[in-house]
């Protein structure tokens, strides 16, 4: 059995570091896109911001 480039993390899928941050970029846009539509005019968007960097992050380096 061969191995498959990439690695295992909580993803479901085999990832190599392009997808994890092509994940990261697509929950970034995602999240502001939900947070501008319903939570805009009781939060600030940085708090999506940070919240974005945090999940990307968290991708990126477990996932």
């Amino acid at each position: 059995m061969t191995s498959m480039p990439g690695r295992r993390g909580f993803l479901p899928i085999r990832t190599n570091t392009f997808d994890r941050v092509f994940i990261s970029v697509v929950l970034f846009v995602a999240i502001h896109l939900l947070w501008m539509r319903f939570l805009e005019p009781a939060l600030p968007l940085w708090i999506a911001t940070a919240l974005s960097v945090a999940l990307g992050a968290l991708i990126v380096r477990k996932g």
